[in-house]
């Protein structure tokens, strides 16, 4: 396991700041120890399967959910722990979850407004109207909950998050209920309004392709503990487990052995920079799709047991000569036949190795 790994600058400057916080939900350790930080303006993401702990983590730092040990700080203040626990409606954090809880007898605009009770009427609407212009919900002011699509609504739920400027937001889940295209649209859309208003928030998912379209950092969750919290490219390309491996992305482990004073696998010779600290004669060898590159002339082939055609691009199941399967993600214009031949080229500085337990 490898707890976040901050840099000089995050850490420093870190906005939201999560140490140690552990939960208890009866007789069950919900969150293990959790340390987070996020500096301000960026957005972070908290990935992995139902059950790992990730929503209870956002409730605990909304304040919804009590913790047992641990400290929770936002923009310098203390917001959980050392015997101080601050309401949620006192946190400057702003809530979207994935039952969206608009007030049904309220028009858009008013929904928006809710949070602003108190604020000079004008700027009160200036910022209403703002928000209306930011989030492509022009001409539906008027309109009641009922009466919009669920991306409408969707919108609206996330304007009236960030009406009163929250020092954070938090989104669990919020695009579950959408279409996949209009998903995408929509993550694409608040991930550059997130950016143009300097905006930090925490989005809770399990789909790790909307995790790395929208987050600036992941951290991947296990059983309440963080496995890895990094850039989605570090992620993704250098994954610290075999969890992570196996959980972010598409690849297959296969056997390495040393032998002969070096590391080989059934793709050939394992550069010696991959290596690392591996202290035993075996290890697992992550491959990506992406790390196959198809080459007829290459004297490195593989049988063709399967293609999954995806538009542009294909996955191929590529079986090597020791009957270890590969994905090999390729044009969908290669000529390749299930049963036959394929030639390839591996990418050895790419691949990450794992010590076998």
């Amino acid at each position: 396991m490898t707890l976040p790994a901050l840099d000089t600058a995050t850490a420093a400057s870190a906005h939201l700041q999560v140490s140690k916080v552990k939960v208890r939900l009866g007789e069950q350790l919900v969150l293990g120890g959790i340390d987070l930080a996020l500096a301000r303006g960026e957005l972070g993401c908290l990935l992995g399967p139902s059950g790992c702990g990730k929503t209870t983590l956002l409730r605990a730092i909304a304040g919804l959910q009590a913790i047992d040990t641990g400290s929770i700080a936002l923009a310098g203040h203390t917001l959980s722990g050392d015997g101080r626990s601050v309401a949620p409606e006192k946190r400057s954090i702003g809530l979207v979850f994935q039952d969206l809880a608009l007030f049904p007898h309220l028009d858009v605009a008013a929904n928006i407004a809710f949070g602003l009770t108190g604020k000079p009427r004008q700027q009160a609407r200036t910022r209403v109207a703002d928000l209306i212009a930011r989030l492509h919900l022009e001409g539906l002011q008027g309109r009641f909950p009922h009466e919009l699509s669920g991306g409408q609504q969707q919108r609206v739920a996330i304007a009236r998050s960030l009406a009163t400027e929250p020092a954070l937001l938090l989104l669990d889940e919020p695009f579950s209920s959408l279409d996949a295209g209009l998903r995408k649209q929509l993550r694409a859309q608040l991930r550059d309004l997130l950016k143009q208003l300097g905006s930090t928030a925490i989005l809770v998912t399990h789909d790790q392709e909307e995790a790395m379209a929208f987050a600036d950092r992941v951290a991947v969750m296990r059983q309440g503990l963080i496995e890895q919290y990094d850039t989605p490219w570090q992620v993704y390309h250098q994954p610290t487990s075999p969890y992570v491996a196996g959980f972010v992305g598409e690849g297959a482990l296969i056997p390495a052995q040393r032998r002969d004073g070096g590391w080989y696998s059934a793709l050939g010779p394992v550069p010696e920079a991959l290596v690392g600290a591996i202290r035993g004669d075996q290890a697992r060898l992550l491959v990506r799709p992406d790390d196959l590159l198809p080459d007829p002339d290459s004297r490195l082939r593989g049988r063709v047991e399967a293609v999954e055609f995806r538009g542009a691009q294909m996955l191929v199941s590529l079986s090597l000569a020791d009957g270890q399967r590969v994905p090999a993600l390729w044009s969908s214009h290669e000529p390749v036949r299930v049963g036959g031949q394929a030639g390839f080229v591996w990418q050895p500085p790419h691949l990450v190795l794992f010590e076998t337990a």
